[in-house]
């Protein structure tokens, strides 16, 4: 399934891993909203933790077609993350992000939490006020 991806921390413009992965990789970066997941500190990078009443602001990003398979690939790896693997950190999952532009509602693939590092986190975690992580310092 080809979905643009929705980026809230590292991957961001301005960000560390943004220009390692993302440059030249795609055809546009749009503001947008995730509703359903709060914003948690992590190590040096945030996780989002699907809960009913937070909100994440971050990008849209539409990759460029030929570039598609490649960036999935090396975001999945940026994220640790394999298709059913219990240690996994974050999951791959299927949201709908709202377009900052036009409020227009799109589906992405957004990395969250994965449930054991969910449950740890709303327990004990630092939750990231606002859901930006760029607000955070």
């Amino acid at each position: 399934m080809i979905l643009p991806f929705f980026v809230y921390g590292t991957l961001r413009p301005g960000e560390r891993n943004h220009d390692l992965f993302l440059r030249g990789r795609t055809l546009g970066e749009e503001p947008g909203r995730l509703r359903g997941v709060t914003l948690y500190e992590g190590p040096g990078y945030p996780y989002a933790v699907e809960e009913p009443d937070g909100a994440v602001s971050g990008e849209l990003v539409t990759a460029l077609p030929e570039a598609y398979p490649g960036l999935l690939t090396a975001l999945d790896r940026l994220e640790e993350y394999v298709p059913g693997d219990p240690r996994n950190l974050y999951e791959r999952v299927v949201k709908e992000v709202v377009r900052d532009a036009d409020r227009a509602v799109v589906r992405a693939w957004v990395y969250v939490a994965a449930p054991a590092v969910a449950a740890r986190l709303r327990a004990r975690g630092t939750p990231v006020g606002g859901g930006e992580w760029r607000e955070r310092r």
